[in-house]
């Protein structure tokens, strides 16, 4: 993967691990030699996010809608920012520029994200791996849900299985390095084999 788009807050949450695992992904990510498309934001943590791995020396992009630009306080200092009209041409670009995703704690617009690349996946209009970086046990209650919706017959066990969760950035990006994208004929049926 040359290139993934993560997903996360444009606030930092009450824990300062949050802001950690930001910066620890940032720095990661930009000593592998792999962009980070994200929200453009220099707040939260899509700022220690950008900042630690511009500190690094990695490349950033930001995609940001125009009326965004001054209530997400857009990062100036990228290695591109991308002005776009919608929120949906924003997650089309994100999408577009990427090889991979990574959800990091978020809030309602971090779920919407994730889950309309979850959905475009399902739908086999994309093959990306999709991961959770599940800092604190943020995603615990998302895992359970997901799996309980498999239980009650509304999501497909492969679909279930292709999101990928981790507590660890590095495990994770093994986790979607090795990624073997379910065929889509599987993934559109109830087959279990």
């Amino acid at each position: 993967m040359k290139s993934i788009v993560v997903f996360c807050g444009s606030g930092e949450g009450y824990n300062e691990c949050y802001r950690e695992a930001a910066e620890e992904l940032g720095g990661i990510l930009a000593d592998r030699g792999i962009r980070i498309i994200y929200g453009g934001a220099r707040i939260g943590l899509m700022g220690a996010l950008a900042d630690r791995a511009l500190a690094a020396g990695g490349q950033v992009i930001g995609v940001i809608p125009s009326f965004l630009k001054t209530k997400e306080v857009a990062h100036e200092g990228l290695t591109e920012l991308i002005t776009v009209e919608t929120m949906h041409e924003r997650k089309l670009k994100m999408h577009e520029l990427s090889d991979g995703i990574i959800t990091m704690p978020g809030g309602w617009g971090t779920m919407e994200e994730l889950f309309e690349m979850l959905t475009w996946g399902q739908l086999g209009l994309h093959s990306k791996p999709i991961g959770l970086l599940n800092v604190n046990g943020y995603y615990g209650a998302l895992k359970a849900l997901s799996d309980n919706m498999v239980a009650e017959g509304f999501l497909n066990e492969f679909v279930n299985e292709s999101l990928l969760i981790s507590d660890s950035p590095i495990e994770l990006l093994e986790k979607m390095d090795t990624y073997t994208p379910m065929p889509a004929e599987k993934i559109m049926t109830r087959q279990t084999t």
